[in-house]
């Protein structure tokens, strides 16, 4: 089993903005990058009433995202990421060296 830190903050802070919660109701967005830990395996969050579990939580340096982990973020590629992220986060510099929590989560199935 992960040892993983104390949590950061609460996973009801994990996606927020209304554009990103769209994308994850469609389906298109299946992971959030994060700098402190919202959350651990195994938890739940819900969209619109919709149920999701965090599946996975890992370590990443930030320079190590590809175009394939900006799609799982609900973006159509790396550039327009890292494009919208320095914008969202005015004086942040990307720092290729800098690591992130990636919180990887799936829609839960109905009983």
């Amino acid at each position: 089993m992960t040892e993983y830190p104390e949590k950061s903050c609460s996973i009801d802070r994990l996606v927020r903005h209304p554009k990103l919660v769209a994308a994850t109701l469609a389906g298109d967005k299946t992971q959030q990058r994060r700098d402190g830990l919202y959350a651990y395996p195994g938890e739940t969050f819900v969209l619109e009433d919709v149920v999701f579990e965090v599946t996975s939580v890992e370590r990443q340096r930030i320079g190590d995202m590809s175009d394939a982990d900006a799609r799982a973020e609900g973006y159509p590629n790396l550039a327009m990421y890292k494009d919208l992220i320095l914008k969202m986060h005015s004086g942040m510099e990307w720092n290729e060296d800098g690591l992130v929590w990636v919180h990887s989560f799936k829609r839960q199935q109905p009983e």
